[in-house]
């Protein structure tokens, strides 16, 4: 056990006890180390890992013969789903279509990235673009609500758009770039997304409907995942992901560019992750990340308790373009983040729903058609 000032950290990981529903055994390691052990068992790398992708390839081939292509992989521009794209194409000889959704606060490097990438591998675009001003209007209002979860409207009609090519081009799969290796396992309770979530902020804060957003509406999911039986796979799961090599590996057969940072290829997100997380609710994500790199050996825990000690970067041109978008003043910014903070549990949401339906999922998951985070995050109760 290493304790610093009034904080127990984990003897292995970098978590300390200020991660909400953290618990430490006898030997000062964390429950999300122990999730990560399980995880790691559950997905072997190596050549095991390559021989269950090239059977998945080879059912996918099979069950989408006669549709023009095999699967979908969501892309932001980022690390991961352009790799994804690689992986899909050239190591398992998929046909691709790629799925983006543009909330309109991409950078040029993401725009540039997914353009270059998508060319290079001859690899089709299916692109949903939202209103910006009715995205402006959400985004503001998630900023009223006083959430930490303010681009959940962003990763919640991504996943979305990913079902929508689906089911317009007849596609079963969906491949996601994320590594739990790489990216590690969020604390239960930062976050949370849903439709209903969207809605409810949006009814009580804005100005304007939802309509060109694309909502993950329960009905339409579980017809999306139980009749239409799309599957969702996370096929870096699978691998040994080394991210460094990867942006090394990018960057010299695509001319892909690196944007600085986990989740930086977008401003609302570089906007989150960077400012509003950590000044308003002293959330840094870097602890997920870090932690996870030292868990599957790229880093050392040394290292770890090293970087996260250095301040987050932050370009304030970021702030001038929220202030522009929305018509916010700097007096009127301050007012938001002084606001007090809360969760998803002051608005309605589906989570009681998903907690009902907890056996349900956990079919559902055994299935492959929902993701395994997607059960243990979101239908067990956290309230407690």
């Amino acid at each position: 056990m290493i304790e610093g000032v009034n904080k127990q950290i984990c003897s292995r990981c970098i978590y300390d006890d200020t991660i909400p529903y953290i618990t430490f055994n006898h030997e000062g390691v964390c429950n999300y180390c122990l999730q990560y052990d399980e995880l790691n068992l559950m997905y072997p790398t190596g050549e095991k890992g390559m021989e269950y992708l090239r059977q998945l390839a080879a059912t996918i081939k099979e069950e989408q013969k006669n549709k023009k292509y095999d699967v979908v992989v969501g892309v932001s521009g980022g690390t991961d789903s352009s790799y994804m794209m690689y992986l899909a194409k050239e190591v398992l000889g998929l046909r691709v279509l790629a799925a983006h959704f543009d909330n309109t606060w991409n950078s040029k490097t993401a725009v540039e990235n997914i353009r270059c990438v998508t060319e290079k591998l001859g690899i089709d675009l299916y692109t949903h673009v939202v209103d910006n001003e009715e995205y402006s209007d959400i985004f503001h209002s998630f900023l009223k609500a006083s959430v930490p979860d303010i681009d959940t409207p962003s990763d919640l009609a991504l996943a979305t758009v990913h079902y929508m090519a689906c089911r317009k081009f007849g596609v079963k799969y969906i491949f996601e770039g994320h590594s739990f290796r790489t990216e590690g396992i969020s604390p239960h309770g930062w976050f949370y997304m849903d439709a209903k979530y969207i809605e409810s902020v949006q009814k009580k804060f804005g100005s304007k409907k939802i309509k060109s957003l694309p909502s993950l509406w329960m009905s339409s999911w579980l017809k999306w995942i139980v009749v239409d039986k799309i599957k969702k796979i996370r096929p870096l799961y699978y691998l040994d992901y080394n991210k460094e090599a990867v942006k090394d590996f990018l960057t010299a057969t695509y001319g892909w560019q690196y944007y600085g940072g986990h989740h930086m290829e977008n401003r609302t997100a570089y906007f989150t992750n960077n400012y509003w997380l950590p000044k308003k609710f002293g959330y840094d994500l870097r602890y997920c990340e870090f932690s996870a790199l030292v868990r599957s050996g790229q880093w050392t825990r040394e290292t770890a308790l090293e970087e996260i000690k250095k301040e987050k970067p932050f370009d304030p041109q970021i702030l001038q373009e929220i202030y522009k978008r929305l018509g916010l003043t700097e007096a009127g910014f301050a007012g938001l983040m002084a606001l007090p903070n809360k969760s998803y549990r002051d608005y309605k949401t589906y989570k009681k729903t998903f907690e009902r339906l907890r056996w349900f999922f956990y079919i559902l998951v055994k299935a492959n058609l929902v993701p395994l985070s997607f059960y243990l995050k979101y239908t067990k109760s956290y309230d407690q």
